[in-house]
């Protein structure tokens, strides 16, 4: 059952004491495991209500809970240069679990045609990610989230290519280039971070040339940071990526990481084989041709590349 805005509302006033709900709105962005709301008081402040639609979203939401209220410890310490949608109230539902309420943080989900070269909001990006991936790893540990070493990780990443195989869908040439890298034992040498593991444009709230706020924290762990690095690599102008890579690395301490930049690349590319494979467990046609198609315009396009170094 999808929860009316009205609904949240009621929910908000529960879990905030004092709260005098003035208005509700959708949020612009909302994803399908959780019941999402904007509840506006009567002093024009802004409360972002979320609710676990099924069991094993609220489960999560319980982990990321936790884990945000360490991460907001780390923004008053002023170890992360942004904000966090940490809790500040709770309502139980009828079916168990509950509903969180946090202050909506200002900004707008970042633009990637905003990205420029130079000192600028490409640079205040990097920064903000190296933060997030020096903080203690025993805040994800004890939080109760995934935590890998590389060899680990880079067998899930094996298991990941083997099950895209078995689909018959994945282009042979492609396959053989994700298994020479993840067979390239020098590749895969990395200390594992603490990642946030999901971030995309709508994640990451900017203002400016700041980043203001990085959201939805319940896919954090301790993995390989390449994977907070590979939607900006594959997707942003390679002039504005120089000034994240840059900014990042001057950001991190005792970072020895030759392959950072290649293991982001291939996780850009593996990413279209979890999107195929979301497909084939959804049974879903359309995802399916959808991931289909992706693949072969990086099968052509990495075959180009090849070609031309050789040329």
């Amino acid at each position: 059952m999808v929860r009316s805005p009205l609904a949240l509302a009621a929910l908000a006033t529960v879990a905030v004491p004092g709260l005098d709900a003035f208005d509700v709105r959708r949020p612009a962005q909302h994803g399908s495991d959780f019941d999402t709301a904007v509840v506006i008081d009567a002093h024009r402040n802004r409360w972002v209500v979320r609710a676990p639609q099924h069991a094993a979203a609220g489960a999560a939401l319980e982990a990321e809970i936790v884990l945000l209220g360490m991460l907001a410890a780390e923004v008053e310490r002023g170890t992360l240069p942004f904000a966090v949608p940490a809790p500040v109230g709770f309502a139980h539902l009828p079916e168990g679990g509950r509903a969180a309420v946090h202050s909506e943080i200002p900004g707008e989900p970042l633009r990637l045609d905003r990205l420029a070269p130079g000192p600028g909001l490409a640079a205040d990006l990097g920064r903000a990610l190296a933060a997030v991936h020096e903080l203690p790893t025993s805040l994800v540990e004890n939080a109760g989230l995934p935590a890998y070493d590389a060899g680990e990780y880079r067998k899930r990443r094996q298991a990941e290519v083997d099950e895209a195989a078995r689909t018959g869908k994945v282009p042979p040439t492609l396959l053989r280039r994700w298994e020479d890298r993840l067979e390239d034992v020098a590749l895969w040498r990395f200390r594992p971070t603490v990642i946030h593991g999901d971030l995309t444009s709508e994640r990451v709230l900017v203002r400016g040339d700041k980043v203001t706020g990085i959201l939805h924290w319940g896919d954090a762990c301790v993995a390989d940071p390449a994977d907070d690095l590979a939607w900006l690599l594959v997707v942003a102008h390679p002039d504005s990526t120089d000034s994240i890579m840059e900014a990042y690395q001057l950001r991190r301490t005792e970072l020895t990481d030759p392959h950072l930049a290649d293991r982001a690349l291939l996780a850009g590319e593996l990413a279209l084989a979890r999107w195929l494979l979301y497909g084939v467990r959804t049974q879903d046609a359309e995802i399916i041709d959808d991931a289909v198609a992706m693949l072969e315009d990086l099968d052509a396009h990495t075959r180009d590349e090849v070609e031309s170094l050789m040329a």
